[in-house]
């Protein structure tokens, strides 16, 4: 099992550190809360996914290291327990307790070359994303969060206004509250889409005329949607209107520990990003941290 220790001073608070270390070389991207103080995050390097604790930043392995494996998206459902990781190049969904660490279920939604990149848990479904081709996958859930049948898995194709480019294209994706609209990052386009969680119909948000171009990781705090921007370090504060048709960029953050952040997850007031650090040299071996993020 991996411990590892916190360094970084805590916030001003006194609690809760500012910086928690992930074992070196484990190229984290996705992060998600579960119980309490509890958040996860999953390794590209090997599939590998470590249960840490944002009030003292101790962190252990809750899923091993599995050749082939990748672990990008999480999204945590408090009904059952189950921690959804999308499973990128290898086309699989995974549904893990969040507890033991036990594979509950696993699920081939694409082929490759096909990147199953990013999940949301509503009430009634999970979704994953791919960022190679117009399709979002859609598992329904039981009243408890029960998992489907793989053959109850769905593909709904993203439509009216969406657009597929070369490059990355759905990436980031958050739910309204009652489950029945989706919000998508398309990160080439550097738009911002409202889908519609049953038929994949998608609109784009009016932003203005503002990009939110290498668009990843995205958070939704009522009607504030916070949009990473990986490679240029930074997060995006879109104020959405009723509705969501139109939204205005109303802040812009980043700091100096920012080293290509990719997803975001939020404990009470506090907004905690993943450090990826993508295009660092001898990423096998170097550090990573999740930040908490200054406000």
């Amino acid at each position: 099992m991996i411990l590892v220790s916190v360094s970084a001073a805590s916030d001003d608070s006194g609690n809760f550190p500012a910086v928690i270390e992930l074992p070196a070389g484990f190229r984290p991207e996705g992060i998600a809360v579960g119980k309490g103080s509890i958040f996860y995050t999953g390794s590209l390097a090997d599939g590998a996914v470590v249960r840490g604790d944002l009030r003292t930043g101790a962190v252990s392995e809750l899923v091993p290291d599995q050749a082939g494996m990748v672990s990008v998206g999480l999204a945590y459902d408090a009904r059952s327990g189950a921690l959804f990781v999308a499973g990128g190049a290898t086309g699989l969904a995974r549904a893990f307790d969040g507890d033991s660490g036990e594979l509950l279920a696993s699920y081939r939604l694409a082929e490759p070359p096909n990147f199953i990149n990013d999940v949301i848990v509503t009430r009634e479904a999970a979704y994953f994303t791919n960022s190679n081709q117009a399709l979002l996958y859609r598992l329904p859930l039981g009243p408890a969060g029960q998992l489907p049948e793989a053959a109850q898995v769905q593909t709904l194709t993203l439509s009216g206004d969406w657009q597929t480019t070369p490059g990355f294209n759905a990436n980031g994706i958050e739910a309204s509250p009652d489950g029945k609209t989706l919000l998508i990052v398309h990160t080439a386009g550097g738009v911002l889409y409202r889908v519609d969680a049953l038929t994949g119909a998608a609109t784009a948000i009016d932003l203005g005329g503002q990009s939110v171009s290498m668009g990843d990781g995205l958070l939704l705090r009522g009607s504030r949607l916070y949009v990473v921007r990986n490679r240029i370090h930074q997060i995006v504060t879109v104020e959405l209107a009723e509705g969501w048709g139109s939204g205005v960029v109303v802040g812009t953050h980043t700091q100096a520990n920012f080293n290509v952040p990719t997803t975001l997850a939020a404990f009470g007031d506090r907004i905690y990003a993943v450090n990826a650090k993508f295009g660092a040299p001898s990423p096998e071996s170097i550090p990573y941290e999740v930040l908490k993020v200054e406000e």
